[in-house]
């Protein structure tokens, strides 16, 4: 006891030490701001080490972060050029200090990620793409950052008889082949660019002639840190064009403890998306809570970023037909905490999802029972049921694989806005649910078409949504086209104006079928400078604050109330008795967990690293709540 207590004490005097000898910053930022929320409270009460992220300052001041940890007695992690950063591992007491450095911009807690089709590809109109428009994903990279790929699988054979895996990159353990000691992330794969050859077609997937680029960032417990997915973030803006890598999958999510503008996960993916590559993620899992309340607030981070396309599940019902579609309960609901965002984008279908398995991983062990044979002999069951909002995000990366196939000019805001207005409005969900819709694939190919192309002929459009959520502004009654401003790359989804200072512009509004006389199809501002978005022309709803400030967004904290007011004017939603709703953050920003405070209880974000589960501890706590797809549908959600 007394030389671990002489241990804590001698970091301590070094750390105090360190800090006195750092020079004085002629313009840096008060220390108080550069510590993040849980790195504020440790480095208030050091009681042991951390992992954490330290961003520099700029880029000059990079090569001194890792000096500046070992001085701290700190041991320097991977490098992360993506946000000028590097992850590390760091006493408690010496915190303070590091940020008062001013190479020193940011230091965040490096907390923990986690990993959140037969009839699927029918549902959302994919096999009538590859079948009436032979789009298949072709050429297309698509990278997966997840627990890895298995070494090989008939489904992932290649017409020169190899497998679509174009590269491997271990960030876990560093391995050179492909493998998966989880099995999530081959199921995943599968979901994307699956091409049904041990089925016979029927479980093909999205985007089966798609290449992909698996990035491994979760452990065999699918499990890892956000400077693996960080990392993996980028060796993709570096490698993106050797790979032709056009869009990222991310079913794996982390807990929500800052704004997104400074979060270094949201703010690495946008870096990516800044690039020109779509960046979709899952929106989490948290849509009920353990006493079976709806509950809302529950998106995770990625998905809690307006730049990232955040995806929530939908069941398909055990069809092909899209009459008996539903949400899926447990999908997470906006809007995200912090910064009180609309989310999700578009919902997907995410329950009951038949892909890829691995019979190397564990997976093929511990969900034994929804195992599937394909329909030939084979050494093992090559597939696998399994349900949640990691299952809906890949559906879509799919969907945005054959959209760049068929038109390669589109911009990360160009494809989100296609997806959402092509999509399809379901009665009895409100826009915090379903966002702009369930996913419409074969008509967000066509829209995407038609964008290079105004001449090809669009399908039925008669159960598009027509709409878009901007923002926090859920707009319609004009008309996309593709050379508008909000889908440049310098343009933030949601803000009120383009970098130029001109508002932000959809499209046209037609005055007749023709279309003859046009008026723009854009925001209409709350002042002269354009700081924030008050409405638009045509129709425009703000879905998370209603009127409640005179339609532009309010500062000040979003309750139940204020969303149930919100949504006194939408359509599509009956609402019920707010005794059967939630929200995952109580009446003070430190009231931040969802049902519990202990590491046994399930919560979404808390005050500890250890308090970021999505899930329950116990089988018990993951059942699909509604969703039922038959007795081989993995009923722990993902």
């Amino acid at each position: 006891m007394k030389r671990t207590t002489a241990l804590v004490f001698a970091v301590a005097a070094f750390a105090a030490s360190f800090a006195a000898s750092q020079p004085r910053a002629q313009t840096a930022p008060a220390r108080a701001g550069r510590l993040g929320p849980i790195a504020s409270q440790r480095a208030a009460v050091p009681i042991g080490w951390s992992h954490v992220i330290v961003r520099a300052a700029n880029a000059e001041a990079l090569s001194q972060i890792g000096p500046l940890i070992q001085q701290a007695g700190g041991v320097p992690g991977v490098a992360l050029d993506i946000i000028n950063g590097r992850s590390a591992y760091v006493p408690d007491v010496a915190l303070a200090g590091l940020a008062h450095s001013p190479f020193v911009a940011a230091i965040s807690i490096d907390r923990l990620a986690v990993s959140v089709a037969e009839r699927t590809s029918a549902t959302v109109g994919a096999s009538a793409v590859r079948e009436q428009l032979g789009y298949d994903g072709t050429g297309i990279g698509v990278a997966i950052i997840d627990s890895g790929v298995t070494s090989w699988h008939d489904d992932l054979s290649g017409p020169a008889g190899g497998q679509r895996v174009s590269r491997f990159v271990d960030l876990v353990n560093t391995h050179e082949a492909p493998y998966d000691d989880n099995g999530h992330g081959t199921h995943v794969s599968g979901i994307v660019a699956g091409n049904g050859f041990d089925s016979a077609g029927a479980r093909a997937g999205i985007a089966p002639g798609a290449s992909l680029i698996a990035l491994k960032a979760l452990d065999a417990n699918g499990t890892g840190r956000i400077s693996s997915v960080i990392a993996a973030l980028d060796w993709i803006l570096k490698h993106r064009t050797t790979y032709n890598i056009r869009v990222v999958n991310l079913s794996l999510a982390a807990g929500v403890y800052e704004s997104y503008n400074t979060d270094p996960l949201t703010v690495a993916a946008k870096q990516v998306v800044d690039a020109g590559v779509v960046v979709v993620a899952a929106a989490g899992n948290a849509g009920r809570a353990l006493d079976g309340r709806v509950q809302y607030g529950g998106v995770l981070a990625p998905g809690n970023a307006p730049w990232v396309l955040t995806v929530g599940a939908s069941s398909h019902g055990g069809t092909a037909s899209r009459v008996d579609d539903s949400m899926a309960a447990f999908s997470s609901r906006g809007p995200t905490a912090f910064n009180h965002t609309a989310k999700p984008d578009l919902v997907a279908p995410g329950v009951g999802i038949e892909s890829l398995s691995d019979p190397f991983s564990k997976f093929y062990t511990t969900k034994s029972p929804y195992l599937l044979n394909g329909s030939g002999s084979t050494s093992y069951m090559p597939y696998l049921s399994l349900t949640g909002t990691s299952m809906a995000a890949p559906v879509v990366t799919g969907t945005v694989a054959l959209m760049l196939q068929a038109n390669g000019s589109l911009t990360p805001n160009a494809v989100k806005a296609i997806l959402q207005y092509s999509a399809e409005v379901y009665p009895g969900y409100d826009r915090l649910t379903q966002g702009a819709g369930f996913l419409n694939a074969g008509g967000a190919v066509a829209l995407a078409r038609s964008f290079a192309d105004p001449a090809a002929p669009l399908p039925d459009t008669s159960r598009w949504s027509g709409q878009i959520i901007w923002g926090n502004h859920l707009v319609r009654g004009g008309v996309l086209v593709a050379n508008a401003n909000a889908w440049s790359r310098k343009m933030v989804w949601g803000a009120a104006s383009a970098p130029s200072g001109q508002p932000a512009e959809w499209g046209v509004i037609c005055s007749d079928s023709s279309c003859a006389t046009r008026l723009p199809w854009r925001v209409i501002c709350s002042d002269a400078t354009c700081g924030s978005m008050l409405s638009a022309y045509g129709y425009s709803r703000n879905i998370v604050w209603g009127r409640a400030c005179g339609g532009s967004d309010c500062s000040s904290r979003w309750t139940l109330e204020i969303g149930r007011l919100a949504r006194a004017t939408d359509e599509t939603v009956v609402w019920g008795s707010s005794e059967n709703e939630t929200v995952v953050w109580g009446s003070s920003e430190s009231e931040t967990v969802v049902w519990g405070s202990s590491e046994s209880e399930t919560v979404v974000w808390g005050s500890s690293e250890n308090e970021t589960v999505v899930w329950g501890s116990s089988e018990d706590e993951t059942v699909v709540w509604g969703s039922n797809c038959g007795h081989s549908c993995e009923p722990v959600i993902w």
